[in-house]
């Protein structure tokens, strides 16, 4: 992509070039692999499940959190960027902020949902497991008149409620990268770094409960890094890098290296791969997003970049009409729909993973019990996805044949 040149002008910033061109067209990529991490999450909340065994957080220092992140900063690029480009400052930030309205809704509708749902199972006493102390609701129901203004305030954050927390303060962030970017993308770059130095060395966060001296799970101003290096990359600001064997070579040998050091049963029994984890635990701690973490996300980025191909092509089904070809086509069009409705699919895998996890209390966790449920999560999603999807289409515009 061609970069537009830095504007340093004296007086008011033109309103054309707060932020570079970029299309509104859907990139497959992006739908393709957050529709995968949609349903890796999904399987990472679902509490005592077995394949969390082999989701990628296990195998490498960077998970689905990071993808997820990523994605949603280059999806935002294009979702907000033309609009930055030709409507002005003013009006970016008006749309953000309509963003950040929905997403800090989404994010209250869930915590209610999701505790409504617990007391009720425990209120039903027949159960054994304490569900409301299972997510550590029980400070929250005992004192609500402290609590409840907490929760709107963003001071009351509990730690399965964390990720939307720290996506509004990063949508909230980006008007004022925008903004660096269009007088100098040096300056935007020395406010993200600066930012996540500050997360790390300086221990900056926020507080997650009125009680105690927590912070959030997620610090916004580490993870701000990872949302805006997709962000840079889909505008713009960041050229595409090359397709080399020699950066592939090196990308595949830092993500096999990292296996060792990631992989729990290879740390269990090698003693000095735990040692070194604990005395070099900063650089790969998640909370502040840890360098190293980013370093591994990277290299894992840029083989799936490589691997996807040029606009997605590779992803595509190819021509024919098969039963591979047809099943592929099947399989795609539903991982995309997925990522296509991130937003409405994460706030129903949050809510689905505690009740799959109830459903596996009381049928018990066995292999077919697993992939039972497993597999009737993955298929609500998908049809989350095509439901919100519809909605979205505004069918009722539509005018009746």
């Amino acid at each position: 992509m061609t970069m537009a040149p830095d504007i340093a002008q004296a007086g008011r910033l033109p309103a054309a070039k707060v932020a570079p061109a970029v299309t509104a067209a859907r990139d497959p990529r992006l739908d393709f692999f957050r529709g995968i991490n949609m349903f890796i999450i999904l399987i990472a909340h679902v509490p005592s499940n077995w394949l969390t065994l082999w989701i990628p957080a296990r195998f490498g220092f960077s998970d689905a959190t990071e993808a997820f992140v990523f994605c949603s900063g280059a999806a935002s690029a294009i979702a907000f960027g033309r609009l930055f480009e030709q409507r002005g400052m003013a009006l970016g930030t008006a749309r953000v902020g309509f963003r950040i309205w929905q997403v800090y809704w989404a994010h209250i509708g869930l915590f209610m949902a999701i505790a409504a749902t617990m007391a009720m199972l425990n209120g039903l006493g027949t159960f054994e497991r304490d569900y409301v102390g299972s997510l550590n609701l029980h400070p929250f129901f005992n004192d609500p008149l402290t609590n409840l203004p907490a929760l709107l305030g963003l001071f009351y954050v509990p730690n399965y409620f964390d990720i939307l927390p720290m996506y509004l303060v990063l949508l909230a962030l980006m008007p004022l990268v925008i903004w660096l970017a269009g007088i100098s993308r040096l300056l935007a770059l020395v406010l993200v770094a600066g930012l996540w130095l500050i997360a790390n060395i300086g221990d900056v966060n926020l507080p997650a409960e009125p009680w105690s001296d927590r912070q959030w799970f997620f610090n916004p101003l580490g993870w701000q890094l990872i949302f805006f290096t997709g962000f840079a990359f889909s505008a713009g600001w960041i050229p595409k890098p090359p397709v080399d064997r020699r950066l592939v070579a090196a990308a595949a040998a830092i993500v096999l290296i990292t296996v060792p050091f990631a992989y729990f049963r290879i740390i269990n029994a090698v003693p000095e791969i735990g040692a070194w984890r604990s005395e070099w635990r900063p650089l790969i701690q998640k909370s502040d997003f840890g360098i190293l973490r980013y370093v591994h996300f990277l290299a894992v980025a840029y083989l799936a970049w490589v691997a996807a191909g040029e606009a997605g092509h590779r992803l595509l089904p190819p021509r024919g009409h098969g039963m591979l070809t047809r099943a592929w086509r099947a399989c795609l069009a539903m991982i995309m729909k997925v990522g296509q409705q991130s937003l409405a699919v994460f706030i129903a895998s949050m809510f689905m993973a505690r009740l799959m996890g109830v459903a596996l209390d009381q049928a018990g966790r066995s292999n077919w019990t697993m992939l039972v449920v497993n597999l009737t999560g993955i298929l609500l999603l998908i049809l989350v996805a095509h439901v919100a999807g519809w909605f979205k289409s505004h069918p009722w515009r539509k005018r009746a044949t």
